[in-house]
């Protein structure tokens, strides 16, 4: 989630419905200016007994942030706590309950992507070691009630844990229990965008699947192999899902501010504060009629903040974002880039992912979606079969687009190899989930602290 650094009163003022539009137009870049911006959450334990650390307690999360500082790392404050950092590799943010999240720098090629990702799980671990603590790759807390989890210092969060609990009950799960990958992309034209939404929204329930990684509740499996996914279909209806609308004829940047303007707000932030704005609604904002704010309007900054607000399975900002992985490990960080950017980047591969979703109705998109938390690679296709049986045809076309993007490293190695954990996962026929869940009732003997030893960086 976003990490704010400075106050939007002094902004523009927003004149017209117009301005709101254009703010995704301005996201349009040529070919050769496309990046790809990858962001992961771990979560973070203490070695000795496995507990969720706090802000403030020795050797807790506050202490993790001071350690980074030597790599490099400024601080950005919120009310006296440093609740992020910003450096050359983009910005440490921190979720609700300290799951702590990278959000990468806008970079070329998946090359420099798994680079980064391996700079920062070193600095991690190394801080990690001389604080006791270590980072958990997975989608869920294996075994962490909610009461047993901190919250962090950080105004939106309070305002969300008030709110979620009003218009869904999973949502606080979605807060303090969940970590997850997503990889941000660019596009070079409203057609472009709508395009890309598109494959996007309906080859992510194969993403769910293929990045399953969740089986665990409170020490026990839960029934499901994403639950984490699972529980974005009751955390806020008026904020998450498949947004049907995408695959409308005529879809662009005027029907998402739309669909963006009926998303009911959580905040406004003003002078390094968030002023509880939970349930209210953005056009009253345009008018001058929000109740916590009587007669001011918004910035274009207070849109980008409420943009930040809305989740779906793919976002669109000045970029897109692909939302629907579970956490996992370095590998997996890396892989997940790697399938968007094979089946995005490159207009054959844009082209050939289209072809095998476009005659795909809303209900049968739909009904995919809902079934991959619990079945993964099982879940029922449109059309017939399982959704197993067009992961290798995706994966062939992501390779497709990788090497004809012709991005080498210094051995000459294009980007290929970076889809190869998936490779494995469709030639297994077994998603991560299940081949935890194998453990969970063979070695491990149902003791689930086992998992801190399989499934940590």
């Amino acid at each position: 989630m976003s990490t704010k650094t400075a106050s939007t009163a002094k902004g523009a003022i927003i004149e017209s419905r117009d301005q709101l539009i254009a703010s995704f137009a301005k996201g349009e870049k040529p070919r050769d200016r496309w990046r790809i911006g990858t962001e992961h959450e771990k979560f973070v334990y203490a070695l000795g007994d496995h507990h969720a650390p706090s802000y403030d307690e020795a050797s807790g999360i506050r202490a993790l942030l001071g350690e980074l500082e030597q790599y490099g790392w400024a601080p950005v404050l919120e009310g006296g706590n440093v609740i992020a950092l910003t450096g050359a590799d983009g910005s440490i943010s921190l979720e609700p309950a300290g799951q702590f999240e990278l959000s990468g720098a806008p970079l070329d090629n998946l090359h420099q992507t798994c680079a980064e990702t391996g700079r920062h799980l070193q600095q991690v671990k190394a801080a990690g070691d001389k604080l006791g603590l270590g980072f958990l790759g997975l989608g869920m807390w294996p075994d962490k009630t909610r009461a047993e989890l901190p919250v962090m210092p950080k105004g939106r969060y309070a305002i969300m844990l008030r709110h979620m609990p009003r218009v869904g009950t999973l949502g606080l799960d979605m807060m303090l229990r969940t970590a997850t990958i997503q990889v941000n992309l660019d596009y070079a034209s409203e057609a472009d965008m709508a395009k890309k939404f598109r494959v996007g929204l309906a080859l992510q329930p194969l993403a769910t699947a293929l990045f399953a990684n969740s089986p665990f509740t409170e020490g026990k499996p839960n029934g499901m192999l994403s639950f984490r996914s699972h529980i974005w279909s009751d955390t806020d209806p008026a904020r998450t899902g498949m947004l049907p609308f995408v695959f409308e004829d005529g879809f662009g940047y005027e029907r998402y501010a739309d669909y963006a303007l009926d998303v009911p707000m959580y905040f406004v932030y003003r002078d390094g504060k968030y002023i509880d704005a939970a349930g209210l609604s953005f056009r009253d904002f345009l008018k001058g009629e929000l109740s916590v704010l009587p007669g001011e309007r918004p910035t274009i900054e207070d849109w980008n903040d409420h943009l930040s607000t809305a989740f779906p399975e793919v976002r669109l900002k000045t970029f897109l974002e692909m939302r629907g992985a579970d956490g996992g490990p370095w590998s997996r960080i890396c892989a997940l880039p790697a399938l968007w950017v094979g089946l995005l980047y490159d207009d054959g591969a844009l082209e050939a992912a289209w072809d095998l979703v476009k005659g795909w109705s809303l209900d049968e998109r739909q009904a995919l979606r809902d079934s991959v938390p619990k079945l993964a690679l099982d879940a029922p296709l449109p059309g017939g079969g399982r959704l197993r049986d067009i992961a290798g045809e995706v994966l062939d076309i992501a390779h497709a687009g990788l090497a004809a993007r012709g991005r080498l490293n210094g051995a000459g190695d294009n980007e290929t190899g970076f889809l190869d954990p998936l490779r494995e996962i469709v030639r297994a026929g077994k998603v991560p989930a299940e081949m935890l869940l194998e453990r969970y009732r063979g070695a491990w003997d149902g003791e689930i602290a086992r998992v801190y030893g399989e499934a940590s960086f």
